[in-house]
């Protein structure tokens, strides 16, 4: 399946559970706010030649969705590719506690696995081989990016990751080609504890190298010019289609 047709199922899909999600919502929580289907556009600028048809590698194989909200993607990937899919999140800093996953796996009549895993743990994984794993969104919320990262990279062939970038600290230090992290305040960036390492462009391939992956593709969006880790309006994203140097 070409990348183009991808996009478009993925589009359906999103308006499809859109429509069952306000027809079945619940009272007691609310649904994770923010469009994680999105990401589709984002890959589809991030992949190019032959890793236009790359999901058509991961179709039938066991994923994982990291930090998945609702699971919304994950869904998707069952129910086009035939994907077996853990959700992984932690509860505690889930927007719903993960109510929204589990309600939809009732409610869809899913084989989607739901997990509660706090990755700031020694964690282990529910399986021991994927053929790819989304992290999208979530490696500047990790204490320990390092350790979750190599940790991947024995247990899955492909990764899609998504991460805040800065090219200049705040003060002004360009920092787009130095190996370098910078660690937020608690209340520094959108008054968000869970907010830790914000990479230069350098230090984030870097710590890819390190741990264990190498890059395939790599594109940043938002604010691609001097964009630093703290303002809203200078808010730099990388996405990578990353291949494990592990296994």
């Amino acid at each position: 399946m070409d990348f183009d047709t991808l996009r478009e199922r993925a589009l359906a899909f999103r308006d499809e559970l859109l429509a069952r999600k306000d027809k079945i919502a619940p009272t007691d929580f609310g649904w994770y706010p923010y469009d994680t289907m999105a990401n589709i556009f984002h890959l589809d600028a991030l992949l190019s030649g032959p890793q236009r048809q790359i999901f058509d590698r991961i179709a039938g194989t066991r994923v994982a969705d990291i930090g998945a909200a609702d699971g919304d993607f994950g869904f998707f990937l069952e129910a086009e590719l035939g994907c077996q899919v853990d959700v992984i999140d932690n509860a505690p800093t889930n927007f719903n506690g993960l109510r929204g996953a589990r309600l939809l796996v009732k409610e869809l009549a899913s084989n989607v696995q739901v997990h509660e895993i706090d990755l700031d743990s020694q964690f282990a994984l529910p399986a021991e081989r994927y053929g790819a794993v989304f992290f999208l969104g979530l490696l500047y919320h990790l204490k320990n990016p390092f350790f979750v990262l190599e940790s991947l990279a024995r247990h899955a062939e492909l990764c899609f990751l998504s991460t805040r970038v800065a090219q200049v600290a705040p003060d002004g230090t360009r920092i787009q080609h130095l190996p370098v992290t910078y660690l937020l305040n608690p209340a520094e960036a959108n008054n968000d504890a869970t907010n830790y390492w914000i990479f230069s462009e350098t230090g984030l391939r870097r710590l890819f190298a390190r741990t264990g992956w190498e890059v395939v593709e790599f594109t940043t969006v938002g604010c691609t010019e001097d964009s630093d880790p703290r303002s809203q309006d200078r808010d730099e994203r990388a996405f990578a289609l990353l291949r494990s140097t592990a296994l």
